[in-house]
Order: C-alpha cells, then sequence, then structure tokens
C-alpha cells in the first residue's frame, strides 16, 4: 500500500502523474511489476494539513509500505529517484517533498489468500 497525502487543490490535479512515477520507480529501483502496489491519494482541505514551516503548499508526503528485504542502498536509490522524478517531471521542490519507506516482515503481509512469507511466486526479488 503506498498512500500520498497533500493538500487537495495540488494533489488531485496531479494523481495520474504522481502515480506513473511511483510506480515506474518502484519498477525501475525495486523491480516491482508497474502497478502491483495499490496506491491511496487524501487530499486534505487547508485547515486540517499543517506541515512544516519553509514549505510551500505543493507539499507532498508519500508514505511506502513494503515487505522487508531490500538493501539500504536500495532503498536510498528508490528515495533519491523519487526526489527527481517528482522535480523533474511535476516541478515539485525536493524540499516540498516527504518521503517514508515502512516495512514489514512478509508474514505481516496478507494478499491473494495467504500471507507473504508463504507468497512463492512473487515476480519480483525482495532481496535486491
Amino acid at each position: 500500500m503506498i498512500i500520498v497525502y497533500g493538500l487537495k487543490q495540488h494533489l488531485i490535479p496531479r494523481k495520474q502523474n504522481i502515480m506513473e512515477i511511483i510506480f515506474h520507480c518502484l519498477h525501475l529501483q525495486l523491480g516491482i511489476p508497474p502497478r502491483k502496489h495499490a496506491l491511496r491519494f487524501i487530499g486534505l482541505e487547508p485547515e486540517d494539513y499543517f506541515y512544516p514551516e519553509g514549505r510551500s503548499d505543493a507539499f507532498t508526503v508519500i508514505e511506502i509500505n513494503l515487505m522487508q528485504g531490500r538493501t539500504e542502498f536500495t532503498k536510498k536509490r528508490l528515495i533519491k529517484m523519487l526526489f527527481s522524478e517528482l522535480e523533474n517531471k511535476l516541478g515539485i521542490s525536493p524540499i516540498d517533498i516527504e518521503i517514508t519507506i515502512k516495512e514489514q516482515p512478509a508474514h505481516c503481509w496478507g494478499f491473494r489468500g495467504m500471507t507473504g512469507d508463504e507468497a512463492h511466486d512473487l515476480t519480483y526479488d525482495l532481496y535486491r
């Protein structure tokens, strides 16, 4: 599950492009097939979104949930690629982007009627 938060007025018009960028980066950096993860956008009203001082109304938060296994290098490369792609393709400055990767053991995931540690048919490597 990937969750993207931002001010509704800035987030909604960019949803499709942000989705494409996230899936592209996950594919290139983690080998995850495009559109393999669920992605949720949460557009907030200004009175519901308090972001750090010095940021603009374009401030965007991206939470990425993954099964444990990737190397520190791989996760850092993913984060840096997301910063770069969001800036180059959408003009969102890195100062206005916050990315968090949350990892859980495979047995804490449930999909297709099984837990993640029971899934032996994944088409991507968790240990890159």
